[in-house]
């Protein structure tokens, strides 16, 4: 294989080929992009050009800089016209056969020295090389958009890919100033299958009518630490896109319920409702989002507060208890005791739920005290692992899984997480800090209530919550032996 790319091929002129081929331009490659659609490669420059103008204009970039990735940037019309390409990075369509077809083409037209990629988000790299003479020198370089802004590239090995070409690969990616992760090829690679649960139990909040859409983003934005709110973030995405991604995950898996798609979200992308790019998704983009609506301010002062450990307390008779899985319902008729469960917080919201046994002046003395910490709070339907907690805890199993299986190194899970989907924190780092006993006895309690595999733990998940257990036993033995 060759060891300098110098030429780097970019087929696609879409917004993924042009924003790559604008990276690969940037770092003095000469790049020559190509499409099926003579137009699209038109467009693609076209829309370079205005992005460098802008960067131009207010000072990121100088008129010579600008000029050397315009003269980088070569456009092709013929296939054969990448003949000379150290790199192929393939940007097209979506769709297996494509794929191949496009390859088998470019091994007999390139190199037996050029190196072929794909940016290709959930299709199998080893099904886009099973046909070719030499599989072994193809990979998956998948860029997250906008490829100039985003610095996660995750590089992906098929059954075959030497871990030469990866390394390579590795390295050109440093050289580009990205920040590469490397996998095994699996539906979804790290990100798009780690990042399910964030969308999925979103959609499932909304179709269980739990909370407005508003309010489900609200939770996850201002307490769980995310970027944006799940709802919104498909909307901005496209529920096409993401609806797509998450079908070929599920069917990827053999319809593993875990990556069960949303009817509701099948709705939307049916009815032409694809979110900002349309107009309308789960909001309407021509109008202001709705603003969410928190608790008021309660009145009534709280008299009594018992603290107790692991986070429970007691506000005037009223038990008030992280979430564990467990409704605030069940809760209260176990124990014969006004309960409110309160969710994961990272910031300055709090979610939180009571049983329907309450008296509405016993939610309120919760809801005051809570206030009273500085938190705005949001009250919703009674529901269990409420929004932040059952997500959080899906995410880490996720993670948590694709380690198991090798997919990826538990250090580029977390970094893929927080640099490619901006998560707040690494999942696995999350659920070392959160407690894996904590995230076990809150799947399991979800397994429990729904009767579905879909909230099964994982093996990993469950070794981990033995050995803190057993950690802590023998921590507290230790300390009892010291004061006999």
């Amino acid at each position: 294989m060759t060891t300098t790319l110098h030429t780097v091929a970019v087929i696609g002129g879409g917004t993924m080929g042009a924003g790559i081929a604008e990276v690969a331009a940037q770092q003095g490659k000469r790049v020559k992009l190509y499409d099926i659609n003579p137009t699209a490669v038109t467009g693609a420059i076209e829309g370079i050009i205005q992005r460098l103008d802008s960067r131009l204009q207010r000072g990121k970039i100088s008129a010579a800089q600008r000029g050397a990735i315009l003269a980088s940037l070569i456009p092709v019309y013929q296939l054969s016209d990448l003949a000379d390409a150290d790199l192929v990075i393939e940007a097209a369509v979506e769709n297996l056969e494509i794929k191949q077809q496009l390859f088998e083409k470019l091994e007999a037209i390139c190199s037996e020295k050029t190196l072929f990629t794909s940016n290709t988000s959930s299709i199998s790299i080893t099904n886009i090389a099973r046909h070719l003479a030499f599989p072994q020198r193809v990979a998956g370089l998948h860029f997250f958009n906008p490829a100039p802004v985003m610095k996660l590239v995750e590089v992906v090995r098929g059954v075959e890919t030497t871990e030469t070409i990866i390394q390579q690969l590795v390295d050109e990616m440093h050289r580009w100033g990205k920040q590469p992760v490397t996998c095994h090829s699996t539906p979804g690679f790290i990100v798009n299958r780690v990042a399910r649960p964030f969308y999925a139990e979103a959609w499932r909040a909304l179709e269980d009518r739990v909370a407005a859409p508003e309010v489900i983003d609200s939770a996850l934005r201002d307490a769980g630490g995310f970027a944006m709110g799940p709802l919104a973030l498909t909307d901005l995405i496209g529920q096409d896109v993401n609806f797509a991604v998450t079908c070929s995950v599920y069917h990827g898996f053999w319809q593993d319920r875990r990556f069960l798609p949303s009817l509701a979200q099948q709705s939307l992308v049916s009815a032409g409702r694809l979110g900002k790019k349309s107009g309308r998704g789960v909001y309407d983009w021509s109008l202001p989002h709705p603003e969410v609506i928190a608790e008021k301010t309660v009145a009534s002062r709280v008299q009594k507060v018992n603290v107790y450990p692991a986070g429970k307390r007691e506000v005037d008779g009223v038990s008030v208890v992280p979430t564990e899985g467990e409704t605030a319902t069940c809760l209260a008729v176990r124990h014969q005791q006004p309960t409110v469960v309160y969710d994961l917080s990272l910031g300055s919201t709090i979610v939180l739920a009571a049983a329907s046994t309450n008296t509405r002046q016993q939610t309120e003395s919760v809801v005051h005290y809570f206030q009273q910490q500085g938190k705005t709070v949001l009250l919703i339907t009674d529901y269990p692992g409420l929004l932040v907690s059952r997500t959080v805890a899906m995410i880490i199993n996720e993670a948590l899984d694709a380690l198991q299986k090798g997919i990826a190194s538990a250090e580029d899970i977390d970094i893929a997480m927080q640099t490619g989907v901006n998560y707040p924190k690494g999942p696995l780092a999350w659920g070392g800090e959160w407690g894996w006993g904590r995230v076990l006895t809150l799947l399991e309690n979800l397994q429990h209530y729904y009767g579905e595999e879909r909230y099964r733990p994982c093996p990993l998940l469950r070794q981990k919550a033995l050995l803190a257990h057993y950690a802590l036993s023998r921590s507290t033995q230790s300390v009892e032996v010291s004061h006999v």
